[in-house]
């Protein structure tokens, strides 16, 4: 029988792997900000994910809040696979509009519909439900660290990403869409 931990480990590995492979299927970029510009929330996620992840020889102390029960962990296992079901759908809805990095590409425009209608920022709102979902399961202070920081570091992409597209797109129109659809939390606040 396969433990709810290893289950959440392969999930995590396939998501990334398709995730991955999935990154040839992108138009051809049009414009993009300086590299420096996305050091930050690079550097920021990475060290949240480590935290999120310590190596258990590097920290074999670390010292659990809480243990879940099976059910619960099985719970937060089909929490982390519906965050990660959210970041395809929004993936498969930006189609090739989709970009590991922030950017404009050919025929750019604004997406508001599917995923896009619930969230402005869908595919790091789905990431967020699988980290903290990982973070419940572990119950370790540094795996909630984790998951805050990198919670801070998805929100400082998101930032640097509607100043760009506001400024390519238009402020009219990436305006009024961020007036209508709130940016990570479904039903949460809405830009001013």
């Amino acid at each position: 029988m396969i433990l709810p931990d290893i289950a959440l480990g392969l999930l995590w590995i396939v998501w990334f792997a398709s995730w991955i492979a999935a990154a040839f299927w992108s138009r051809s970029t049009e414009r993009r900000p300086g590299f420096g510009s996305e050091a930050l929330y690079r550097i920021v996620t990475i060290a949240g994910a480590v935290m999120l992840f310590p190596s258990t020889r590097l920290h074999p102390g670390l010292i659990r809040f809480w243990y879940t029960s099976d059910t619960a962990a099985w719970a937060l296992v089909g929490v982390a696979f519906c965050g990660f079901l959210f970041t395809w759908w929004a993936r498969i809805h930006l189609g090739s509009l989709w970009s590991g990095w922030v950017t404009k590409k050919a025929d750019h425009r604004v997406v508001d519909t599917g995923p896009y209608a619930i969230v402005r920022h869908p595919i790091y709102t789905g990431l967020l439900l699988g980290v903290f979902a990982t973070a419940a399961m572990k119950g370790t202070l540094l795996a909630l660290a984790g998951a805050g920081v990198m919670t801070i570091g998805f929100w400082i992409k998101a930032r640097l990403e509607e100043r760009f597209l506001r400024q390519e797109l238009g402020a009219g129109d990436y305006d009024a869409y961020r007036r209508r659809v709130p940016m990570l939390i479904p039903f949460g606040p809405k830009a001013a």
